[in-house]
């Protein structure tokens, strides 16, 4: 039987247990995902398995996959059925994902792959998500993720950063405001929306629109934040412009 460390995950780690962008996908080590549900009597076990890099679901990994999701399906263990299921939810509180309350999130970790469950106790629900990764890409880009996401002008000047899954507000000239969801891909690559913009091109961008940007909270502290201002005459929508760029955007899959 493979050896095997558990534990609730991290805040950083949730969003690794919905469907990513390919260009995410890529960076982690994504190999695949289980998803399952325990049946209408909350005893069974009907899963889908999807493939996403068949080249890294190698005969060692899906022995080992094997193995994972068996020993937890034992009886006392948390994929045993649904009552277990739910008793490790809401007996560990610290495993309940902050930005999706109905959910609650459990890493396990050999010495070559990490598996992200994401999990629903309720009936008529998918109870389980597993999302399987190449352990040491997904922990250098988490953890290359860290740094957030840096915002300049075109001169290279930093604005200010926002946390990868965070948010901006553009308010474009014509008087519209946007808010997106922002990804990190690397200290020169970001994807806002569903695009993907080396950062001084999305400040070109901002400033020849004559458009604003700033970082976007639910609720903003009393000082005001860093925004691109410019007095260019405005141009057409730049994300319509340039809005077929490489790289698809995250979309939650449920």
């Amino acid at each position: 039987m493979v050896e095997y460390e558990q534990r609730a995950m991290i805040e950083a780690e949730d969003k690794y247990t919905f469907r990513q962008s390919t260009q995410i996908s890529m960076q982690t080590g994504l190999i695949g995902h289980l998803r399952a549900d325990m049946d209408t009597d909350g005893n069974g076990f009907f899963s889908s398995w999807f493939d996403f890099r068949e080249e890294l679901k190698t005969d060692k990994f899906k022995a080992e996959f094997d193995d994972v999701i068996n020993s937890l399906r034992e009886e006392g263990d948390i994929l045993h059925n649904r009552r277990a299921l739910a008793k490790y939810c809401y007996c560990t509180p610290q495993s309940r994902m902050q930005e999706e309350p109905g959910y609650y999130g459990v890493r396990v970790d050999t010495e070559k792959y990490a598996y992200l469950l994401r999990l629903n106790p309720d009936r008529g629900e998918y109870n389980l998500y597993c999302y399987c990764y190449r352990r040491d890409w997904l922990d250098q880009h988490l953890k290359d993720a860290e740094k957030g996401i840096r915002f300049i002008d075109s001169h290279y000047k930093e604005l200010f950063r926002i946390p990868d899954g965070g948010k901006i507000k553009i308010r474009y000239s014509w008087n519209e405001e946007r808010v997106r969801t922002c990804r990190y891909i690397d200290n020169y690559h970001v994807e806002i929306g569903n695009n993907l913009y080396h950062i001084c091109e999305f400040a070109e961008l901002v400033e020849h629109g004559g458009h604003t940007c700033e970082p976007f909270r639910d609720s903003l502290p009393e000082q005001c934040h860093s925004t691109y201002e410019t007095n260019v005459k405005s141009v057409s929508d730049f994300a319509n412009e340039y809005g077929k760029k490489k790289g698809a955007v995250s979309e939650k899959e449920r």
